[in-house]
């Protein structure tokens, strides 16, 4: 009865052990990149320009937000708690541009999202840079790309957490984004 309960005992062992359990990471993506000033939100200031952190380009740190589907959900509930909704009107616009179209009055790419972020825009879009720690402003500007359908399926939120509301970014086509002046009304 002992040699029994011994060999269960060392296969149970063996068997624990031979598992690898999974890493998982809770840093932002980008937080090896660059040290930030712990008295400050973010070291990202309106007027500043890309050369401000040596070594960090805009298109690694968007790769890093954009192949995340976490930092992409997150960038939504930001969306959400940072009310651009208010003025975004769900991506579908209101008092400002709509997100969701072929529409891009500023540019689509990563760095010129975060640039109107971070600086804003005349006749209403706020400047966040210094407000909004950095990695928030990457999730943003990851999440603003998924909805019009910019990213992954398998990285873009599935749904959202209100009753209704438009499609589910994961579900939405990809919209070829065009300069505001060569698009039609």
């Amino acid at each position: 009865m002992k040699r029994a309960a011994a060999i269960a005992a060392l296969a149970t062992l063996v068997l624990a052990t031979g598992c690898e359990r999974e890493q998982r990471r809770f840093e932002p993506p980008g937080a090896a990149a660059s040290a930030p000033d712990p008295t400050r939100a973010t070291s990202v200031r309106p007027g500043a320009t890309d050369a401000a952190q040596p070594g960090v380009t805009p298109a690694s740190q968007a790769a890093n937000y954009e192949e995340n589907a976490y930092s992409v959900a997150q960038g939504k509930r930001l969306f959400r708690w940072y009310n651009c909704s208010g003025c975004h009107g769900q991506g579908g616009g209101n008092m400002g541009p709509p997100l969701m179209d072929a529409k891009w009055i500023y540019g689509h790419e990563p760095a010129d999202i975060f640039r109107t972020v971070v600086q804003g825009r005349p006749n209403g879009m706020p400047a966040f840079g210094g407000r909004i720690p950095e990695d928030q402003l990457w999730q943003i500007v990851s999440y603003v790309r998924s909805m019009s359908g910019q990213l992954r399926k398998d990285v873009a939120p599935s749904r959202g957490d209100t009753l209704s509301g438009p499609s589910p970014e994961n579900e939405r086509t990809q919209e070829r984004p065009v300069a505001a002046s060569a698009a039609k009304p």
